[in-house]
């Protein structure tokens, strides 16, 4: 299978908007989110993506069709983590695999990818309910990291739930 992480550009951003629907819906079993009064699912920080250079959308694809997304933040500063003390830590803000592509490794694929391609300290989190992400979370940086990672349950006025901080790439 070919798996692909494309940046989104402003210009499609309606594609991702689309997905961010599904990716609301689905997760609304574990974060509580609701429909606003178009029936919609909000998020706060869309057009942040394309306004904040730090921020970087990207749109996954399986075989040339649209099988999810991923919201990346790249050098946010440690006064931001939950768990890693580094000076700047990528964080992923947002990992959505259509239910059609799920367990069939594209997940770890792209997770694998942005580890690589933006090596340093990371920080992983979930909402404390859904345990199918953590579970996902746990394997797929316990055998990138070779289990060398840290992971705590944090829950304080901005976070609550499992994190796992770790460093990629460095030697």
């Amino acid at each position: 299978m070919n798996i692909e992480l494309i940046l989104v550009p402003y210009e499609e951003k309606t594609v991702l908007y689309h997905l961010m629907q599904l990716y609301r819906y689905d997760s609304s079993e574990f974060d509580g989110h609701v429909l606003n009064h178009h029936g919609l699912y909000l998020y706060k920080f869309f057009d942040h993506q394309w306004t904040d250079e730090y921020r970087r959308p990207y749109l996954v694809k399986a075989d040339g069709e649209i099988a999810g997304f991923v919201l990346v933040k790249l050098d946010v500063p440690k006064e931001y983590m939950q768990l890693s003390t580094a000076e700047k830590t990528n964080v992923i803000s947002e990992f959505f695999i259509m239910r059609k592509y799920r367990r069939k490794g594209i997940g770890k694929h792209v997770a694998r990818e942005l580890f690589e391609t933006f090596s340093g300290h990371w920080e992983v989190r979930q909402t404390a309910t859904n345990l199918p992400a953590y579970t996902f979370w746990k394997q797929v940086i316990s055998e990138v990291q070779n289990n060398r990672y840290q992971e705590d349950f944090m829950k304080n006025e901005t976070w609550n739930g499992p994190v796992f901080a770790f460093e990629t790439g460095m030697a």
